[in-house]
């Protein structure tokens, strides 16, 4: 029983290795021929291991996903050995459509350009292309069809968040949940 489980931490390492992006629980669950819990025990207790023994590598979970990605603690080393320059600073504008979509998603460009009281296209295309906001449907009812965004995966890895619950409440936000706009959408 022992050497299966050095095992399935063997093979599940390789799989989270060879992925370099996260990995689903439920295509671990089918790769490893095992039901969710076993899965999801085995998955915490290689998170513990590098955790614990410090290894210049982590074990991260977010939403029903798992990565290997390197320490944090070890960025400045792994910088200067792949000479990888700081990906540039998000602007303040940015950042402000960031925190918009990140807290109102899904929602349109109109509607950022609305609370900002800017037009904000040059903006929503800058995150687009730097892959921490996507399109993510239209609305059907609106003319125009207008896209609707929200973040993506690489923005909760950008920002150190798990899921979209810990982004930390907005002033007067009340306790349990992100924020919504006042209308129903349907999506296509």
């Amino acid at each position: 029983m022992a050497r299966e489980m050095k095992e399935l931490e063997a093979a599940l390492e390789g799989i989270l290795f060879a992925a370099g992006e996260p990995v689903q629980i439920e295509r671990i669950c089918m790769a490893l021929e095992l039901d969710r819990a076993s899965a999801a025990t085995l998955l915490e207790k290689l998170h513990d291991y590098y955790a614990f023994e410090r290894r210049g590598i982590r074990l991260i979970h977010m939403d029903d996903a798992w990565q290997l990605c390197s320490a944090p603690e070890h960025a400045d080393v792994i910088r200067r050995a792949f000479e990888v320059r700081k990906p540039a600073k998000l602007s303040q504008p940015a950042l402000e459509v960031l925190a918009i979509i990140a807290y109102y998603q899904p929602t349109t460009r109109a509607y950022v350009d609305q609370v900002r009281g800017v037009d904000s296209s040059y903006t929503v295309g800058l995150l687009a292309d730097r892959k921490l906001i996507e399109v993510c449907g239209r609305l059907k009812e609106q003319p125009g069809r207008p896209r609707l965004y929200r973040t993506t995966e690489h923005f909760l890895r950008t920002f150190h968040l798990g899921s979209l619950e810990e982004l930390p409440p907005l002033p007067g936000m009340e306790e349990g949940g992100q924020l919504r706009l006042e209308d129903e959408r349907e999506l296509t």
